[in-house]
């Protein structure tokens, strides 16, 4: 049986619309020319239409919208991350244990600057990196003495207070965090190292009303609000940073708004969503994914591109990567270029690492309503046995808005808008499609053993 036959076998019996007037030999030429034409009009169309369904799904498969249903809400307050920026009298003591009480005081400026390394280093090479070093320079294994002198949590954090509850150990809720500052300390964070996954249960809704932190910090240091997944970084904007200072108090009024995801957010690629969710992580940098931790990989990546080494606060980095002297006067020649993140879009010729990240799906948009800060709190502060800085970060009120990601065209609907156009334009469904492989594969065998059978 010859391909022409098993080719009007199929026509004759498909169950595809039309197909058998084509081949019927009781039709004139001009009847099969009009259903040559009306078949190859509809499968055009269908064509058209199942394309225009896969851009769609493509290209517009979310819907981001904004929900005001807030009555049951329950609002979980930011992530608070505390980061030392200053300690002079830990620079000082590890200076004397080091080089003895009588060393170059200049070495102080170089070991405070590598504790708190911001990607400049002024003093570092102006000191030990010359033809005739300062004796006593730290040439490499910068980590090591960041480590001696930064404060450990007891000594950055007091006492805290959770709304109008009693006070509590801040350090049974504030974990360390390795940044690329140093070591922070952050309650309600994923990326710290919690292995017990303890949290304080810091909710705010109708009942409690806005949720209310009190913190004293016992150092110099500077304040982040953040969402659970976020991480402090160099690249932070100076206006949601807190600088605090011991004998000072510190008022910081919030507003938020969180992201809520419709289940069926997940079966969508990350291309369509446009976003990632913590635990789709690409990254090396930190445990869950962010915006905040990928422009940390993209300064990492530049720095090892550029200088062949990273800065030495660089977090999860094995510390033969880390920069020596050398190292340090790269990265600092190419702060400006390293300093800025800048997205994949932009201009060119614009200085900074280019980086192309992605949003997290849970992200929070935190906004500050007020600050204040009060020095006569100065006098009561000293009145204590330890300086510390009094912080009160509130929420302003409870949140009225918040956006969702709504998913408007998922898989399953690709597959009932694509079955409903071939349906209606050539009559087809997924049998229809089997028939072309059981008529020119398993039919012309059944064929063949029906003609030997008859022989």
């Amino acid at each position: 049986m010859g391909f022409k036959e098993i080719w009007k076998e199929y026509m004759k019996n498909s169950s595809l619309h039309g197909a058998k007037f084509i081949v019927d030999e009781k039709y004139q030429y001009s009847e099969k020319i009009f259903w040559v034409i009306c078949v190859l009009a509809s499968w055009m169309a269908s064509v058209l239409l199942i394309r225009a369904s896969l851009d769609a799904f493509e290209n517009n498969a979310i819907s981001f919208v904004v929900e005001t249903s807030f009555l049951e809400w329950k609002t979980h307050f930011p992530a608070i991350a505390v980061c030392e920026s200053k300690n002079l009298d830990s620079v000082q003591a590890m200076s004397d244990h080091l080089w003895g009480v009588d060393h170059d005081f200049t070495l102080e400026e170089v070991l405070s600057e590598l504790t708190y390394f911001r990607g400049e280093s002024y003093h570092t090479i102006h000191e030990c990196a010359d033809e005739e070093p300062t004796p006593g320079c730290l040439f490499t294994d910068y980590i090591k003495y960041a480590r001696l002198v930064r404060s450990n949590c007891t000594k950055t954090l007091n006492q805290c207070q959770w709304n109008s509850e009693k006070k509590f150990n801040c350090c049974d809720y504030f974990f360390p965090m390795q940044t690329e500052l140093g070591t922070c300390f952050t309650i309600n964070s994923m990326q710290t190292e919690n292995p017990k996954k303890i949290k304080m249960p810091m909710i705010s809704d109708k009942y409690t009303g806005p949720g209310k932190l009190k913190l004293e910090v016992l150092t110099e240091a500077n304040i982040y609000i953040l969402g659970e997944e976020d991480v402090p970084h160099l690249a932070t904007p100076k206006s949601e940073i807190l600088p605090v200072t011991p004998h000072i108090s510190y008022y910081r009024q919030i507003s938020m708004k969180n992201i809520e995801n419709d289940p069926e957010t997940r079966d969508v690629n990350v291309e369509q969503r446009n976003c990632r969710y913590p635990d789709e992580n690409v990254l090396n940098v930190h445990e869950y994914y962010s915006y905040s931790a990928c422009s940390v990989q993209c300064r990492k990546d530049a720095q090892l591109k550029i200088c062949n080494c990273t800065s030495h606060l660089m977090p999860r980095t094995p510390t033969h990567l880390h920069c020596n002297i050398s190292g340090l006067t790269c990265l600092n020649e190419h702060y400006e270029e390293l300093s800025i993140v800048i997205p994949k879009w932009s201009s060119a010729g614009r200085k900074g690492v280019v980086c192309d990240c992605l949003p997290s799906c849970t992200e929070i948009d935190v906004s500050i309503i007020h600050d204040s800060k009060d020095k006569s709190a100065m006098a009561e502060a000293r009145g204590n046995r330890k300086a510390v800085a009094q912080i009160e970060i509130e929420l302003s009120a409870l949140p009225t808005e918040r956006y969702k990601r709504n998913v408007v065209r998922g898989r399953l609907d690709l597959v009932v808008s694509m079955g409903g156009t071939t349906g209606l334009f050539v009559g087809a469904s997924l049998l229809s499609f089997v028939e072309i492989l059981y008529y020119f594969t398993i039919r012309p065998y059944g064929n063949f053993l029906m003609e030997r059978r008859t022989k």
